[in-house]
């Protein structure tokens, strides 16, 4: 069976370098498509398209191109593939502390130190905020390494000073874990992946990790700030939000694919995460691809 964990990516700077930078176009598509994680912070903006981000538990579409911040350790996917119509997506990759453990503290990067604090939850900037300092990041490809760190850091100030952006995933569903810990974490997000359309038990998954239920239950809540049953019904939401936008199913069959058992429950619960009925979002999703 094909498994899907949160994938560590190991993300090393080219020699000399404090941070990478990358872009893709048609002829050097992004392939790096599975959910995934790494410490850096990432900074990503698609030139024009329309598309998905799948963010921690946040499902969401981006029209006209977009701009996002993601923070240390926060899983995600890729955000365009051959159907977005982007013209080029630029990525940016650093360490919080890529300039050194205290220049973060110094009181000119006040802004970029809140603005790392606010990315752990994903942060989407629109409006004229995303056109303005989107056209800065493009301009990235044609300076010099000096030029380009400078640019970053100009970049990240405004980005801190704006307000037109959202956060994506206000509760947080971070790896925040050392190393060691990463195949355990893993095994449990496995297991939900494989098993999300079937009833899960605490029992199992605690078995899972050789511990009690209520050490895996403080464990668990340690690591991603939610709760084993928060986890799997937010799980359960976002494929479904995903049978929504993409396939031609009904609301029943989406419901009963996604791993709930009930339909008043499940049009109860997605109506909670996202705030629309599924038959709200499927037709709000309608409005936005045309």
């Amino acid at each position: 069976m094909l498994k899907t964990k949160p994938a560590f990516e190991a993300i090393a700077p080219d020699f000399g370098h404090s941070f990478t930078y990358q872009k893709f176009d048609a002829s050097k598509p992004n392939t790096n498509l599975v959910w995934h994680y790494h410490p850096e912070i990432e900074l990503v903006y698609v030139n024009g398209g329309n598309g998905k981000r799948q963010i921690g538990s946040h499902v969401s579409y981006y029209t006209d191109g977009d701009l996002i911040l993601i923070g240390s350790n926060l899983p995600h996917c890729g955000f365009t593939d051959a159907c977005t119509g982007n013209r080029s997506e630029s990525v940016v990759q650093m360490k919080a502390d890529f300039l050194g453990s205290e220049f973060l503290h110094i009181p000119e990067m006040e802004n970029v130190r809140i603005l790392f604090e606010k990315a752990k939850g994903g942060i989407a900037f629109t409006g004229g905020a995303k056109k303005k300092i989107g056209d800065k990041i493009e301009i990235l490809e044609y300076q010099s390494e000096f030029q380009r760190l400078l640019s970053i850091l100009n970049i990240l100030n405004e980005l801190g000073s704006t307000q037109e952006y959202q956060i994506l995933n206000a509760d947080h569903l971070s790896m925040e874990t050392q190393t060691k810990e990463n195949d355990r974490i893993n095994s449990i997000f496995n297991y939900v992946k494989e098993h999300y359309q079937e009833p899960i038990s605490l029992e199992t998954v605690a078995d899972l990790t050789h511990m009690t239920v209520p050490s895996f239950c403080r464990y668990f809540k340690k690591v991603t700030r939610k709760t084993f049953v928060q986890f799997v019904n937010e799980y359960r939401m976002v494929h479904a939000s995903n049978l929504l936008s993409e396939n031609r199913m009904s609301i029943t069959e989406v419901c009963f694919a996604s791993g709930f058992n009930n339909f008043s429950h499940f049009n109860k619960s997605f109506k909670a995460f996202t705030g629309m009925s599924p038959s709200e979002y499927r037709n709000q999703l309608k409005t936005v691809v045309r």
